[in-house]
């Protein structure tokens, strides 16, 4: 008899407004379903404040305390449930099952296609009506017309698989055209065709310019703009201890770092990736500025990490995401100035969520025009990246050429980033 698919992910909103929303997963565990669950939570714009995850290797119970960012005045709980009901291993009822997206198969890939007249803001805008209306960007591609026009090509999926229908995708274009007002000369959206793959051809990145964006160290330049968000000597701290004493059947990984937005899905995205089960974890509140972490761990194979060699990579590649889950940095395409962001993708192919709403929404504030931008893929010899690329309107917005006027705009995209 299986249980209620009400009762797989309970959401209980805060009786105050300074109060966090318990959000309750109770369901079969699967590998990387912590990650999948945070993922989505900060899909969502939400904070994870506080966090339990408990499991016997069959059966797991999460308890997630989150918050909205300051600048999300809606959440959309009822979205949120379904979405995280959809990351959990199959105990539902067929009735309902048929109501949730096939997540079996890719989605379909839907191109969006905006002609405007072009102004400040207006990237960043379309960016927040997709992100309400639950789409979200694979590939994008920005184009400014000599006349002031400008002809956005947004290649999306649906999470709620309703692109197909003629009422999803009229919805779209009118809630589009009402954001952007007089602006807005046309708005399309249908199936993506070999355009696409054409988009997926992402232009290569100079040999000079993906050894600093990809490098494992900070660069000089990066350090100078990471001490403008906060103090380098606590930028640079990560503390993470290996215990294999305090349990029998268990490695105990204690982690302290600074706080930034995405910290748990980046370090639970790191034990997906190397097929690590968290049999049981603590999320310990933020203090002064601080994460702490308890996490008991096993291999796959239900033993401990007891290989020393194993215990460096993971503690490694933990701190690596920890000091520096974003790269960005400003460079020069030709005469025009190119803002660069990079993450690292999972071993599933998903890439960080809200990367691009996070930077629009930095360059809107400092108002900066975006004459045209680019997201694809970069492979280095270890692991894939998702780049995204901006050339910036310098006739509009980018106060001077200066070196400091260029480390003030980077500063800014970080601390949006990073949430600080």
């Amino acid at each position: 008899m299986g249980m209620s698919w009400e009762d797989v992910v309970l959401i209980e909103e805060g009786k105050n407004s300074d109060e966090p929303t318990v959000v309750t997963v109770n369901c079969p565990d699967k590998s990387g379903l912590g990650c999948d669950l945070v993922r989505n939570v900060l899909e969502f714009g939400l904070y994870v404040s506080r966090g339990d995850f408990s499991t016997d290797g069959r059966w797991c119970y999460i308890v997630l305390w989150v918050v909205p960012r300051p600048s999300l005045l809606i959440i959309d709980w009822d979205g949120l449930k379904k979405r995280l009901v959809a990351c959990c291993p199959s105990c539902l009822p067929a009735f309902y099952l048929n109501q949730l997206p096939d997540s079996s198969k890719p989605p379909p890939i839907y191109l969006l296609k905006v002609f405007s007249l072009d102004r400040k803001g207006l990237i960043h805008d379309v960016t927040q009506v997709l992100c309400e209306l639950e789409l979200t960007i694979q590939r994008l591609k920005v184009m400014t017309t000599p006349d002031g026009k400008v002809l956005d090509l947004f290649f999306i999926t649906d999470h709620l698989d309703l692109l197909h229908t003629k009422i999803r995708r009229e919805e779209t274009c009118t809630h589009l055209s009402g954001v952007l007002g007089e602006c807005c000369i046309s708005c399309e959206l249908e199936l993506a065709g070999p355009e696409y793959k054409i988009q997926q051809g992402f232009c290569s990145i100079s040999e000079a310019i993906a050894d600093e964006l990809f490098s494992c160290e900070l660069s000089t330049r990066e350090n100078r703009s990471q001490a403008l968000s906060a103090d380098v000597s606590n930028v640079k701290k990560a503390v993470i201890t290996v215990d294999n004493l305090m349990s029998p059947a268990h490695t105990l990984l204690q982690i302290q770092c600074l706080d930034q937005k995405g910290l748990i899905y980046d370090i639970l995205k790191i034990s997906k990736d190397f097929n690590i089960r968290i049999a049981y974890g603590r999320i310990s509140t933020s203090v002064k500025g601080y994460r702490s972490l308890d996490l008991f761990i096993q291999k796959d194979d239900g033993k401990k990490i007891l290989d020393v060699e194993n215990q460096a990579t993971l503690c490694s590649r933990l701190k690596e995401e920890m000091l520096h889950p974003l790269r960005v940095m400003i460079t020069s395409r030709g005469p025009d100035t190119e803002l660069l962001v990079a993450n690292p993708v999972e071993l599933s192919g998903k890439g960080r969520p809200r990367v691009f709403y996070d930077v629009t929404f930095a360059l809107k504030a400092l108002g900066i025009c975006i004459f045209s931008a680019e997201v694809g893929r970069h492979s280095t010899s270890d692991r894939e990246w998702e780049v995204y690329r901006f050339r910036l309107d310098e006739t509009r917005g980018v106060p001077s050429t200066s070196n400091r006027a260029k480390l003030d705009i980077v500063d800014k995209v970080r601390r949006t980033l990073m949430g600080w």
